[in-house]
């Protein structure tokens, strides 16, 4: 199952927030609250540390008491948000989309432009799920949601499927 006990984090699933550092109030609502729904479920987020969508999915999930990982792009900590848990620089810039799908176990994208397709992208072509939730673009492979925790309960079940696969093999 991709739900385990909380405190135990090497099994708990990673889930990356992904979408823009800058997005109108209603984005940042679905944001937030898909921040923390994540965190309701004990699992870990991951972010590219900045503001907007980013902040917005940091706060949510800091709020219900969850985890969060930043995947910074520059040098220094100072340029992630407040509600990072830890925060990684990497001094990539874009590159560390990289990072953030390598890193991330399933990814919900909450609208978002190129960065958020590039990251997206990387990650199906990695063979993980990706929920998108107001989206104006669709890559194949990529399911959408209507809501936040539709775009939750979608990738649990992704995961837990994808999890029963390997059980059974």
């Amino acid at each position: 199952m991709a739900t385990t006990l909380k405190g135990n984090h090497q099994q708990q699933p990673y889930i990356a927030v992904i979408g823009g550092g800058t997005a109108p109030p209603p984005i940042l609502e679905l944001a937030q609250a898909v921040g923390g729904e994540i965190a309701r479920r004990s699992g870990v987020l991951i972010c590219g540390g900045l503001g907007g969508v980013m902040q917005a999915a940091a706060q949510g999930a800091q709020e219900t008491g969850g985890v969060v990982i930043g995947i910074l792009p520059g040098p220094d900590r100072i340029q992630g948000n407040p509600f990072l848990t830890y925060s990684i620089v990497t001094n990539l810039g874009h590159a560390r989309n990289m990072l953030i799908a390598h890193s991330a176990n399933g990814l919900i994208a909450v609208a978002g432009g190129y960065g958020t397709i590039s990251e997206a992208a990387i990650a199906l072509k990695l063979g993980k799920p990706v929920i998108g939730l107001a989206t104006e673009w669709q890559l194949p492979g990529m399911l959408t949601a209507t809501s936040p925790s539709e775009a939750v309960d979608r990738l649990w079940r992704e995961l837990d499927l994808r999890q029963d696969r390997c059980m059974n093999v």
